[in-house]
This record gives structure tokens, C-alpha cells and sequence, in this order.
């Protein structure tokens, strides 16, 4: 083999690696948001009220956690009477800090345990889900094949990979390093198993997109540049509803990762889909609600 194509294996999965990161933070950020208190979620004395039943678990995208991926949405929702939750899953081995990065079946049954812990803790007989990215999509494989149905209520997904990606064409130049596929699947398998056509995503969508009894709510923008082309990400089937933010404020110019970190517009769509009989229209002017 050609040096410069032996080169090019690692430089091919640094590119896409790279290109999905949801929230661009150096390691000391990270560190430091981990080590800051939740102020006001997870807080397991939290007992869901009668406006607001269920406690809300929040399920973090590729590369964040749950501190950093929830700094906007969690105090959002925490300051409008929600009992908030928040779970780091996905791990691997000596890296810290940056989750969601194992086998997404694995992590699938670290949110069954989380949520368990959860609902004995609040005495809800049922959760909502709220998820970015990777976050909004991987509850499926919860919901579908481990039970998780009987447990959640509604699922919200912003920008969620729910029929995999091409990276805006970038996993088209797979077969053209060689190794670099084998080497994206066994460094970071959550990556390999979110590419359009990976075996994770034909078993979660064969079927259907949905189970029976839980309410699915997808926000996505037009502008996102991880999960393409973006209407991949709204899901079929009944109890749906897909929304893109665009068609709520035409000016809302946020991309993947803003849309689930800082984008109160889309926040205020969270809200909708927790609590649909108080819902209240979400405009350019909900940024400020």
C-alpha cells in the first residue's frame, strides 16, 4: 500500500470523528462543567407535580455528557416546575468526559437502568425523554426492544440521527481509505453504527419508526450539518409529530448543535411536546419566554 494511503486511515476517522462533535469544548471545559453543580436537576427529592407528572430525563448526544449538553435546556425546564434528570452513558474506557461514544444497544440498557432509578426515585409511573443527536434517537432501542415502552410517555428528539447519516456525504469516502471503517468501528463504535445503512440503524427502523403508547415529537433545522440530508431525522408512524424550527421562526439561523444547546425557540417546542394540552404557539418571540 501507497505511504500516503496508509496516512490517510487515522486522518479519515479524525475527519469524521471531528465532524460529528455536538458540542465543541476543550477537555479543561469540560472538566469544569462536570465538576459544576446541576443547579436544580438531578435532584433525586424531586417529587413530580400535579401539572408537571412526570420527571424528564434529558439523554445527552455523541461526545457530550450530562452536564454539558443541558446547561441552557435543563435550567429551562427545571425553572418552569419539572423534575429534571440527567445520565452520562455511552463510556469508554479512559476517556473522560466525552460520552456516548460505545454501542448503542449497550447504552441503550444503561438509560433502562437509569430510568428505573428514576421512577422509584420520583414514584412516577412513567418518564419523558427529551434527547439531542445521538440523545433523541437511541431511547428507540430502548423503547423498542428492551421494554422501555411501559415506562415513557413521550419521546422528544432535537435534531436526532433517526435513519443515519452521510455526514453531508463525507461516509460516501469510506471505501476509499482502506481500514478507516474497521478503524471508526472499533474506536468508537456509536459512530460506525449512526452511518446511513449500518446494521444498528436497518434493525431500529425495521418495522416501523415507532412502538404503540409513546408520543414522539422530532425538532429538527434545515441548516444541521452532522445529521443529513436533515428530513432523515422525522420519523413516520402514528403519534408523531415533526417540526422543523424554520417553519416556526423563519430567522432561526441554529445548525445541530445550537438547536439543542442554547436555541430557547426550540426549547419552548420541548415544552409543547412535554404538556400538548397547555401548548402555546412557539414564534421568533418565544426566544424570550
Amino acid at each position: 500500500m501507497l505511504p500516503w494511503k496508509r496516512a490517510l486511515r487515522p486522518v479519515a476517522a479524525l475527519l469524521l470523528t471531528t465532524a460529528v462533535v455536538v458540542v465543541p469544548a476543550t477537555t479543561a471545559q469540560a472538566a469544569e462543567a462536570t465538576a459544576t453543580s446541576h443547579s436544580g436537576w438531578n435532584d433525586y427529592s424531586c417529587k413530580p407535580s400535579a401539572a408537571h407528572p412526570r420527571p424528564v430525563v434529558l439523554v445527552h448526544g455523541t461526545f457530550a455528557n450530562s452536564v454539558d449538553n443541558w446547561l441552557g435546556l435543563a435550567p429551562y425546564l427545571v425553572n418552569r416546575g419539572y423534575c429534571v434528570f440527567s445520565l452520562d452513558y455511552g463510556q469508554l474506557p479512559g476517556v473522560p468526559f466525552f460520552h456516548a461514544l460505545g454501542p448503542m444497544d449497550k447504552s441503550a440498557g444503561q438509560l433502562s437502568t437509569y430510568i428505573d432509578t428514576v421512577l422509584a426515585a420520583t414514584g412516577a409511573a412513567k418518564a419523558d425523554l427529551v434527547g439531542h443527536s445521538q440523545g433523541g434517537m437511541m431511547p428507540r432501542y430502548y423503547l423498542k426492544f428492551l421494554g422501555g415502552a411501559a415506562k415513557v410517555n413521550a419521546l422528544v428528539g432535537i435534531a436526532p440521527n433517526n435513519h443515519g447519516t452521510t455526514l453531508a456525504g463525507l461516509t460516501n469516502l469510506l471505501p476509499y481509505f482502506p481500514g478507516a471503517e474497521d478503524l471508526l468501528t472499533s474506536a468508537t463504535p456509536a459512530l460506525a453504527q449512526q452511518v446511513v445503512g449500518s446494521e444498528f440503524m436497518t434493525k431500529l427502523n425495521a418495522g416501523g419508526d415507532t412502538v404503540p403508547g409513546v408520543r414522539y415529537t422530532v425538532i429538527a433545522t434545515k441548516y444541521d450539518e452532522v445529521v443529513t440530508p436533515w428530513r432523515t431525522q422525522f420519523l413516520d408512524g402514528p403519534d408523531v409529530k415533526n417540526v422543523l424550527i424554520q417553519d416556526k421562526c423563519a430567522v432561526d439561523l441554529s445548525e445541530h448543535a445550537l438547536l439543542g444547546l442554547t436555541d430557547r425557540i426550540a426549547f419552548h417546542e420541548v415544552t409543547n411536546a412535554l404538556d400538548p394540552a397547555r401548548a402555546t404557539p412557539t414564534t421568533c418571540a418565544s426566544v424570550v419566554g
